[in-house]
């Protein structure tokens, strides 16, 4: 702590702007019996140079108000943009309101008018010090619990070799403020991605929100985008600020961007290449600094190539591309996520659990999960909510995911040392190959035969025998279907 009168315990570097040789040295001089490393410069352009020259931010920068080669305002703006914790305290002998509030505006610790007392400029000085000395106490600190806290995003992302390098992505790409397009199956973690990229970046302190571009009619979508002024429609009885603006400094997630009509396409490219909206209703354009993610699960290339989606507007969203795997590509961050949510759903619902039981783990790594990470949580939650002990087990999961594997099956090929029953194992890997081979082609059962080299006979045959036909075939290959219903039933 700096106290008036008295030495700092560490030399504080101060820069003293004045254009009056006196005055400037008078203030040195004062400032250095109280054990300050002082500067002197005598106008804006050298204490410019000064500023963007010098090995170490200065703690403070005491600067006249008025000079002849410069503003006191603009080598405020000059120390704020060298270091954001350097203080800045203004001297004028023309003293308004208006030039003392636009100073603090522009982020002076304070403002003082000249002729002033020595005590007065000296208690002003340790005080503006004592406030320079925290901030920057305040940003080690927070980058030491950065560096060691547990629950950092790109550390929960997945231990996976393809969630490594999107964690590594993340870190390249966090600094900036370039656009970034997230795709991949519905459940993966897109928006979990987004937020990583956020909370990893400088905007961290700054908002982050989302819009989903599928669930808001097309006619209101343009005003929660970009805002609207009162009275421009049927309905507007205020202004509105919209999300571009009310993300300013942060990041705004598009999600579902797939769903979002052409109309605004146009719209939402403008906003992307000039960084300004426009109001609806609006005369002129607003300059925004928002980060923009856009994330969909949609085939975005084949959307563009069947003019569903502007070409334009697609380069200029796919700068950066993370394209999420399934959760059934990446079974081993299974176990992490498991425990992360059986830890969130035990403390949201006060209740000892503390993980699954081995065979109820065995089911759901068995479990090719069509929903992604969200149908795990989702398991989870609802195991969590049914067990009676201190595990989840086998009975409290969902039934899908409860009878993928059992006692009799395990998903090792390597044998077990008790053996096994082998016709449990064939079964099992002839299950989760038939369910991988429908999910990929959207439940078509004519092209899932042909990712396993079967018939469509074949294929039903084996499906009923394995007890997953469920019904009316939804392909409209009727031969294929009066041909499975003559295949042998299982003996």
């Amino acid at each position: 702590m700096v106290s008036a009168g008295g030495p700092s315990r560490h030399a504080a570097r101060v820069l003293v702007v004045d254009d009056e040789p006196g005055l400037r040295e008078m203030i040195s001089i004062l400032l250095k019996r109280d054990g300050f490393d002082v500067t002197k410069a005598a106008g804006f352009v050298r204490a410019k140079e000064a500023i963007v020259s010098s090995p170490e931010p200065y703690a403070l920068v005491l600067t006249d108000l008025v000079m002849p080669d410069g503003s006191g305002l603009d080598l405020l703006t000059a120390a704020k943009e060298r270091n954001p914790s350097t203080e800045v305290i203004v001297m004028t002998a023309h003293s308004t309101v208006e030039a003392a509030l636009d100073a603090m505006r522009r982020g002076a610790y304070d403002f003082v008018a000249k002729p002033f007392q020595n005590a007065e400029l000296r208690l002003l000085v340790g005080r503006a010090l004592e406030k320079s000395a925290i901030v920057v106490e305040n940003a080690r600190l927070r980058a030491q619990l950065a560096e060691a806290r547990p629950d950092d995003p790109l550390e929960q992302l997945g231990k996976s070799p393809a969630m490594r390098a999107i964690a590594d992505i993340i870190r390249r790409v966090a600094a900036s403020r370039t656009t970034v397009l997230i795709t991949g199956e519905s459940g993966t973690g897109k928006e979990r991605i987004a937020r990583a990229i956020h909370a990893t970046s400088d905007r961290s302190k700054k908002p982050f929100l989302v819009v989903n571009c599928g669930a808001l009619p097309e006619n209101l979508m343009e005003s929660e985008l970009f805002g609207h002024e009162k009275g421009a429609f049927t309905g507007a009885s205020g202004k509105h600020s919209g999300l571009f603006r009310e993300a300013e400094g942060g990041t705004l997630l598009l999600d579902e961007i797939g769903e979002l009509p052409l109309n605004l396409q146009v719209k939402l490219l403008r906003a992307l290449q000039e960084r300004k909206v426009r109001p609806v209703g609006a005369t002129a354009e607003i300059a925004v600094d928002v980060r923009v993610i856009a994330a969909t699960n949609r085939d975005v290339e084949k959307d563009v190539a069947e003019g569903r989606f502007r070409q334009d507007l697609y380069y200029r969203l796919n700068i950066i591309r993370i394209e999420v795997p399934p959760l059934r590509t990446r079974t081993e961050d299974i176990p992490s996520l498991v425990d992360h949510f059986v830890h969130r759903f035990a403390e949201e619902h006060g209740k000892a659990v503390r993980g699954l039981a081995q065979e109820a783990l065995r089911a759901v790594l068995a479990y090719p999960f069509p929903g992604n990470v969200r149908e795990l949580e989702n398991a989870i939650e609802r195991a969590l909510t049914l067990a009676a002990g201190p595990t989840i087990a086998l009975a409290d999961l969902p039934p899908s995911i409860a009878g993928a594997v059992t006692h009799a099956a395990p998903r090792l090929l390597d044998l077990p040392e008790d053996g096994c029953d082998l016709d449990a194992v064939l079964a099992e890997a002839e299950r989760r190959l038939i369910l991988q081979a429908l999910e990929r082609t959207g439940g078509v059962r004519t092209q899932a035969a042909k990712l396993l080299g079967l018939t469509f006979r074949s294929l039903r045959y084996r499906l009923g025998k394995l007890g997953l036909d469920a019904g009316e075939d939804l392909d409209s290959d009727d031969d294929a279907g009066r041909s499975a219903s003559r295949e042998p039933k299982e003996r």
